[in-house]
């Protein structure tokens, strides 16, 4: 029988490593491909996740139950990357990415497609990393990961108005980015 989350954070606080073990488990994948998108590579977004599970091994007493274990933990992962990206902001440096536009003419049009749909892929990729800390958490809880605004506010630390003002601006600003780009 599967143990649920906070069951799981009782038997780690009383000392069972195999609870946390399950814990990260269950929940390395999705927080990967949270610190995925909110860093600038998969390098990065291991160190994240790592220090994420650091943070939350170190935390496991003070977590309350108020919050599911994915809010907690999605909350202690954006912190994470919030902190990483501070530390990062002299070496980084904005790339550009060169589209060719041209594929081979005999590709098949699924090729093809395929090849415009990565290059979105990493224009968006792109584009999200050039957005304040701020924009690209709402953006990419809400709109990447699905969190309701109260999960975001949770997640955060914010109040919910906040969230739902942080949200329009980023939305705003990314259309404002990405005008004239045809997706």
């Amino acid at each position: 029988m599967e143990r649920d989350d906070t069951e799981l954070i009782a038997a780690a606080v009383r000392g069972d490593a195999s609870a946390f073990h399950e814990l990260v488990d269950r929940h390395g994948p999705h927080l990967f491909r949270l610190a995925s998108l909110l860093s600038r590579g998969a390098a990065d977004a291991e160190d994240i996740v790592q220090e994420t599970f650091a943070g939350a091994f170190a935390g496991l007493a003070k977590f309350n139950g108020r919050s599911s274990v994915k809010t907690w933990l999605s909350r202690i992962l954006t912190r994470q990357a919030a902190r990483a990206w501070h530390k990062s902001r002299r070496s980084r440096q904005a790339a550009s990415l060169d589209d060719s536009g041209e594929t081979a003419g005999d590709a098949a049009l699924s090729v093809r497609s395929t090849a415009l749909a990565v290059d979105r892929k990493i224009d968006i990729a792109a584009m999200l990393q050039t957005l304040s800390p701020e924009h690209r958490d709402i953006l990419v809880l809400r709109e990447m990961q699905g969190l309701s605004y109260g999960e975001i506010a949770e997640a955060l630390g914010l109040p919910q108005g906040t969230v739902e003002s942080r949200l329009h601006r980023a939305r705003a600003d990314v259309r404002r980015r990405m005008q004239g780009y045809e997706l």
